[in-house]
This record gives C-alpha cells, sequence and structure tokens, in this order.
C-alpha cells in the first residue's frame, strides 16, 4: 500500500509544529512590495509583513504559486511511490488550485487536488483531521471526507477595520470606500460556500464589538467547541478583548494566536482580526 503525503499551499494556518508532526510540504505563494518579491516562509514572515505593507508606496501584490513549484514538490514526494494529497485555499480568492492541478497533470506522480473552500486556520483545521485519518491508515477519499465535514462544522468570521485594501484591490468600489471611512463603517464578513459575504456593517468599533458579541453567544448555544483559533493583521488590542472573551468561555481550549499571511493581509488591510472555529 502506498503512502499519501499532503501538501498545501502557504496561506494555511499551520503552526510549525503541525507541519512537522504531519511532515506538511508547503508550497508557497508570493508578494511583492515595490517592486521586491518576497516568498511566504522562506524571505518573509508574517509578522514582518504588516509592518512592510504600512510603510510600502502602493498595495502589494500577491501571486499564487508557478506551477513549476507544485511539480517539484510533487516530483520530490513521489519517488517513493507515495501519492499525494494537494490542500489549497478556496478558489474565489486564489487561482492556487487551478495551478495545483495544471502540476498534478505534469508529474508522474498520483496526486488529488482538493480545495479548501476556506483558508487560514479553518484550512488548517482540515488537513489536521486528514492527516490523522491518514495516520491511522485511511485513502485519501477517507482524508477528503473527514475534511468536507470539517469544513461542514467550520465558522470563520473576519472584521475588517478599514476598507483601503479591500477598494485598492478591486473587491469594493472606490465610491463605497470612500462613503464607508468617512463614515467609520466597520465591516463583519463569513466565509462560507468557498465565497466571501458581508454579515453585517456599522459605525464605528461599537458595531463590531456587538457583532462580536452575537457571534459568541452563537458559539455557546451551539455544539461543543472542538477549536479556536484568531488570526488578525496588527491588530493587537482588538484580539486581546476578543481572546479574553473566548478565554472566559473556553477556559479548557488553547486558541491559537497568529499574524495571518501576507496573501491574506494584503486584502484584509491592517487591523482585520478573524475568528475561527470547528465544532463536533
Amino acid at each position: 500500500m502506498s503512502k499519501i503525503k499532503i501538501v498545501c499551499d502557504s496561506s494555511a494556518g499551520l503552526t510549525d509544529e503541525e507541519i512537522k508532526k504531519y511532515n506538511i510540504t508547503i508550497v508557497p505563494l508570493s508578494v511583492m512590495i515595490d517592486g521586491t518579491v518576497y516568498v511566504e516562509r522562506e524571505t518573509i514572515t508574517n509578522d514582518q509583513f504588516p509592518a512592510m505593507m504600512k510603510n510600502a508606496n502602493s498595495l502589494p501584490k500577491t501571486s499564487q504559486p508557478p506551477i513549476g513549484k507544485f511539480v517539484d514538490a510533487f516530483d520530490k514526494l513521489g519517488e517513493d511511490g507515495s501519492e499525494v494529497l494537494c490542500v489549497t485555499m478556496m478558489e474565489s480568492i486564489s487561482g492556487t488550485v487551478h495551478a495545483a492541478e495544471q502540476a498534478a497533470g505534469m508529474t508522474k506522480t498520483k496526486v488529488t487536488v482538493y480545495d479548501s473552500q476556506t483558508t487560514d486556520q479553518g484550512m488548517a483545521f482540515q488537513i489536521v483531521e486528514a492527516a490523522k485519518v491518514i495516520e491511522d491508515g485511511g485513502s485519501i477519499e477517507d482524508a477528503i471526507s473527514k475534511m468536507k465535514d470539517v469544513l461542514a462544522k467550520s465558522k470563520l468570521y473576519l472584521a475588517i477595520d478599514n476598507l483601503d485594501n479591500l477598494v485598492a484591490g478591486g473587491r469594493i468600489s472606490k465610491f463605497a470606500g470612500a462613503v464607508s471611512n468617512l463614515l467609520n463603517i466597520k465591516v463583519m464578513l463569513q466565509v462560507y460556500g468557498g465565497q466571501i459575504h458581508i454579515e453585517a456593517k456599522g459605525r464605528g468599533l461599537k458595531s463590531i464589538h456587538k457583532e462580536w458579541g452575537k457571534i459568541l453567544d452563537e458559539m455557546a448555544r451551539g455544539p461543543k467547541v472542538k477549536r479556536i483559533g484568531i488570526s488578525h493583521v496588527d491588530a493587537g488590542k482588538e484580539v486581546d478583548r476578543l481572546l479574553a472573551n473566548l478565554k472566559e468561555l473556553y477556559p479548557n481550549i488553547n486558541v491559537v494566536v497568529r499574524e495571518t499571511v501576507p496573501i491574506i493581509a494584503t486584502h484584509t488591510g491592517i487591523g482585520a482580526c478573524c475568528l475561527l472555529y470547528y465544532t463536533e
């Protein structure tokens, strides 16, 4: 029986311990800041990026991994006859899944490409559970079935503090962005069905705090929570506030707090704060 190895793109919010424990191969995305290209996890860290983005002359430009990077990874992992399960971020925010699919057709290794329909720690939740299935002798089909189950029981909420990057990146119109900033409008987004949806918008931080309160109530009333993460872009005070509320509700759950990756931070902007969790 052939071994199964996992590959994913660098948007996955895996900890270094998880990457090492499950022997996961990361194929990095890149970001260009004022003409210089930086490679995620290689020449730039998540923690370094927010300050570099603040000081940049223009909005950084993000790029999916070159097809050749995927081909090289697939070739190397398949040398011993192993199969590969490649997990990517959702198609609606990046063409990474298509680069992986093209690479799968260019390698001798048997590769199955799977769109996680999410990103960041939501993607990590799926990958870790898939790795456990594989570790227990499960097939790629078993692993994908588990990932779909985790996705169905996962939530991803994202509070946007400043809409400038979404406007500059073409995600919303300039008119909407100008009006929103003028009125100090904050937006709460949710990811489901592989798409980003606006859940609520209001004036000032109080409106966002009200939405977080609703979300925490939803968590408390729902199925038992298994894992929680907070990903953010230099959003210290908001992270501390959200974390304190979560620890009060879930004193026995270790909440993983991390700066998100440059590919996501570029679009969400400084001050973005994301809550991710999944349940039984």
